[in-house]
Parts: C-alpha cells; structure tokens; sequence
C-alpha cells in the first residue's frame, strides 16, 4: 500500500493541532510519508508544542508563515514539501481513528476506482453524532434561498447546498466532501494548480472539487472509515470576521462559476437583502452581540467590495 502526504493548516488551534498529531501518531501505522504543518502567523505556541517533540514517527515539514496567507494559499504550500502520490488535507481540529487512514487509502487503490480522484470519511461530532460533512454544488438559487433564509423551511431540505437531509451513513459519490479530510490523488490537485489562493477561507475546497468533477473525476464519500472532526475550529474565535470571509468567498464563487449576470444577481441578494434577513435571525437567536458581529461582517464585506471584484476577473 502506498503512503500519503499529510497537509495541516494552523491558526492559533491551541491544543487541538498537538492532539490531531498525537492521533496520527497512534494510528499511522507506516502510512504516512510525512506531514506539513503550514502555520498561518499563530499569535499562540500551537506550533510549539508540536515541534518540541522529538519522537514523532514520519517526518514532519514546518513552514511559518509571517502572515496569515489563507487556508488555500498554505495548503498549496504544505503540498509542495511532499512527493506521494496521495495527499491528504486535515484539519487541525481532528483527530484520526485506527481506519481513518488506511480505508480510504485501499479505496483509493483499487483498480476499479481508478477514476475516483478524491475521498472523504465519515466525521464525527463532539457528541458522537455523524455530521452532515457532504455539499451540493450550489446554484444562485441555492444561494439567495440560504440568503432569504427560504433554505430553513422543511420541504426545501432536498435542495440546500449542504447535504443536512441525508444522514450520511452509507457510502456514495458526492458533489463535494469538506476539506476538514480530503483525501486527492497528487497527479490530479497539481494538473489543477492546486486550491484557488483567491479564496482566503472557505469554499476553496468546494471550488476545487467543481473543478475535479468537471475534469471528470469521481468524489466519494466512505461511511466505513470515520474520524473526529470539532467544527469550527479556531474560526469560532472571530465570528464577525468569519462572515465576511464567508460572503467573500460566495462572491468570488460565484464569479468565477456563474454567469455573469447570476454573479452579479448574487451580488445583489448577498449585499441588499441578506443583511435584513441575518440581522433578524441573529436577533431571535443571539441578541446584541450576534446583531453586531453580523453587521461588523456586512460592513467589512462592503468595504471588500471594490477589491473582490477586481479578484474576480483575474
């Protein structure tokens, strides 16, 4: 069986990157050529404690970036320290069980699969729930119901662009796996140039995956392998902050994978309607603060506007 390259990106995960490593530790089992941990400018010593032990069993790469270059942007770096012919992109908020590498690595080798270009697992919540880890690739309609909140009512679950109407418990192909773990075929991620860097985070892996679909690869999701995966992330820590990169990201999608008069028909919904439908939501759920996290990120949006428009049309 062959190996698979590692690929983690840090941001101030605290203790959870020690004990994502310390998983991978126990279950590696000679499967892993080596892990990049690619530090995003972490203000804490997450890195630290990784690198101050010696006794890891696969090599590991460090790269420390000075500023935060992005979730794409340094999972592109990671990639570039490894030569297998798998690569996997795990976040720092998980932790791998004994199968959680060594199914989807036999998965992918099988000849019949020969033509499935990525593969994620089954995750695993904090209370031991299976979360819905699969996506749709969104329409412009998918995208203004989400806007509107129209996605909330019952009879429109089928059609949401993520995956909450199945339970996830068996395996089939997919639109898209999160890239929390995402498993991809080196030969196939460097002849598509890697993740988007536009994207600073979020929807870089749905991006990536329209572009594996479209390039005629499969996308599986494996129910029979499962690892933990927190949620959120260190991203919980600024949630005004992960709106705006949020809205940004759809923009950007949209630019680049609608036409463009659904872009800008998105632009609209996103920035004249959106604003109304989320600051009511937040109300009802959060209070103040929740109001005022949803417009810190609204205003930070509108202020990104000129500068996300020039990204798209590069």
């Amino acid at each position: 069986m062959n190996k698979i390259d590692i690929v983690i990106v840090n941001w101030s995960s605290g203790m959870q990157l020690l004990e994502a490593m310390l998983s991978l530790q126990q279950y590696a089992d000679g499967l892993v050529a080596s892990v990049a941990i690619v530090d995003n400018a972490s203000v804490d010593n997450s890195l630290e404690l990784v690198a101050e032990r010696k006794d890891w069993a696969f090599p590991i790469h460090f790269v420390r970036n000075m500023e935060n270059r992005g979730f794409g942007a340094a999972c592109n770096q990671g990639a570039r320290m490894g030569q297998a012919d798998m690569v996997l992109f795990l976040n720092p908020d998980t932790k791998v069980f004994e199968n959680s590498l060594s199914v989807p690595l036999a998965f992918m080798e099988r000849e019949e699969n020969a033509d499935v270009d990525v593969t994620g697992i089954q995750l695993i919540d904090e209370t031991g729930h299976i979360q819905r880890a699969c996506a749709r690739f969104p329409s412009l309609g998918m995208f203004s119901a989400a806007a509107i909140g129209l996605d909330r009512l019952p009879w429109l679950r089928e059609s949401r662009h993520h995956m909450s109407d199945w339970d996830h418990a068996s395996t089939r192909d997919v639109d898209h796996v999160i890239g929390a773990f995402y498993l991809i075929r080196r030969t196939v991620f460097e002849s598509l140039a890697g993740f988007d860097e536009r994207f600073f985070v979020y929807l870089e892996d749905l991006d990536l995956s329209l572009r594996v679909r479209k390039s005629g690869g499969r996308i599986v999701y494996l129910a029979d392998a499962q690892a933990f995966h927190a949620g959120g992330g260190t991203s919980r820590q600024i949630k005004a902050r992960r709106l705006f990169y949020s809205l940004r990201s759809r923009l950007l999608y949209g630019f680049k994978h609608f036409s463009r008069l659904g872009a800008w028909a998105l632009v609209a919904v996103t920035v004249g309607v959106e604003p109304i439908s989320r600051t009511v939501f937040s109300a009802a759920r959060g209070g103040l603060q929740d109001v005022r996290n949803t417009l810190l990120g609204y205003g930070m949006l509108v202020r990104s506007l000129p500068k996300i428009l020039k990204a798209s049309k590069r």
